[in-house]
């Protein structure tokens, strides 16, 4: 689920067309881009901002998370062009402490409309992996919107049918790997489960979310809902079932992941052979969201709290608290109303496959009981001790619990592994 301590550079683009040199007025953008970064002017950077970017991203905010990102990142020390397709040109941005892509969009007036850092990795060429137990290959899923990217990860030295596991993403801007810079989250998590898989003989897909890394559309964030992320999941589920290499095909959800292979996994009924919950909600949105604000100060708890009873009764609000910004933002409240609506405990009742729901005790995120709730006559309940909300070892202190969240190093919880490994093998 969210994280409160964020760093967000974003404004989502439209879709990727046909590529093309570099234009002039994206050079001279991202020179000026480059020179008031370094020179802490973001506010000469925000006076270039179209007024529905403005409106998205009001300056004082594009300040604040832009000061916060300097501090992380340091100066902007090289810029390289990359790719152009109108309006959206991708450049090589190196920093002081770090490689990004940036992403620029520009309207007819020379204004940005679109500004967006993303892992660097994500638009290399090859998404191969440097793991020999399993061997990589992109896979694309077309929408009405755009085209979501993803990874298929099978097995390197296993013949016949095998199973998949299709790894659904959790909330915010987190890519196939299960990474976001913007939130400053950098784990691996996802790549690590789809290499444990491997490792035992299992495929696996896994993908960018909507308007996240190498997956691009038309789509704009005023206009998500949370049955898009489902309609995506359940566009894969269609692939995995259609595909002669798979045996099974079995929905991993992660976080907000949960509720969404729940929802695909009861849309697809033959399609899905089992279902697994990660660190999934037990309550309602609303519910989840003012439970993880309890431990924030309490003018911005109450003023989340005033807002989702709002958002409850249908009546979106325009005026944000800065420091409330990321999480309820104007532009994303339709999709938390969206979101909100659906009870999953209410909803994976009318799962009748396997289900297997995982839960670590020292999650800040989502605690034991949300598993608990979860848990139906079909399902398995593995509750691993230590495990926190990126499958990795962590105590319950809280920083050194999120000090994790920037270890991609640090492998996943071994008993997380044994646990989803043993449930597949176990299907008939």
């Amino acid at each position: 689920m969210k994280r409160f301590s964020i760093v967000i550079l974003s404004i989502f683009f439209p879709a990727m067309l046909f590529a093309q040199s570099e234009p002039a007025k994206y050079k001279a953008a991202v020179a000026l881009f480059e020179k008031f970064y370094n020179q802490n002017l973001p506010d000469s950077i925000s006076a270039r901002f179209s007024a529905a970017m403005k409106g998205q991203l009001p300056p004082a905010q594009f300040k604040q998370t832009t000061t916060q990102l300097k501090t992380q990142l340091g100066d902007l020390t090289k810029v390289e062009f990359s790719t152009y397709s109108e309006p959206l040109a991708v450049y090589k941005a190196t920093f002081k402490n770090g490689v990004f892509s940036l992403n620029i969009s520009l309207n007819n007036n020379n204004e940005f409309i679109g500004l967006l850092l993303s892992p660097y990795q994500q638009q290399a060429a090859s998404m191969a992996s440097t793991d020999p137990a399993l061997s990589e290959s992109p896979i694309l899923l077309k929408t009405l919107s755009g085209t979501i990217s993803g990874t298929v990860a099978v097995p390197a030295n296993t013949s016949g049918k095998m199973p998949v596991v299709l790894i659904i993403p959790g909330s915010g801007t987190v890519d196939r790997n299960g990474n976001s810079p913007q939130a400053n989250i950098n784990t691996n998590t996802y790549k690590q489960i789809a290499e444990s898989l491997a490792k035992n003989g299992i495929a696996s897909l896994r993908y960018d979310k909507r308007m996240v890394g190498q997956s691009v559309g038309n789509q704009k964030e005023d206009n998500l809902r949370f049955d898009d992320y489902t309609d995506d999941a359940i566009g894969f589920i269609n692939l995995l079932k259609a595909d002669s290499r798979f045996s099974k095909v079995i929905v991993l959800g992660h976080s907000e992941g949960s509720l969404v292979g729940i929802l695909a996994s009861g849309s697809s009924e033959g399609n899905v052979n089992a279902f697994i919950s990660v660190a999934g909600a037990g309550e309602p949105g609303e519910k989840v969201l003012k439970e993880q604000m309890k431990s924030q100060p309490s003018y911005l708890s109450d003023g989340l709290n005033k807002i989702m009873d709002s958002l409850k009764m249908g009546r979106p609000q325009k005026k944000v608290d800065p420091q409330l910004y990321f999480i309820i933002r104007p532009s994303i409240q339709l999709f938390l109303m969206s979101w909100c609506r659906f009870d999953p405990q209410r909803e994976i009742k009318k799962l009748k496959i396997p289900t297997l729901i995982v839960q670590g005790t020292t999650d800040l995120q989502i605690n034991v009981s949300n598993a608990e709730k979860l848990k139906t006559k079909n399902a398995t309940l593995a509750i691993i001790p230590g495990m926190n909300h990126v499958l990795k070892e962590a105590p319950e202190d809280r920083q050194q619990n999120l000090a994790t969240y920037n270890k991609p190093d640090l492998p996943l919880k071994p008993e997380f592994v044994t646990s989803v490994v043993g449930f597949i093998k176990g299907l008939k």
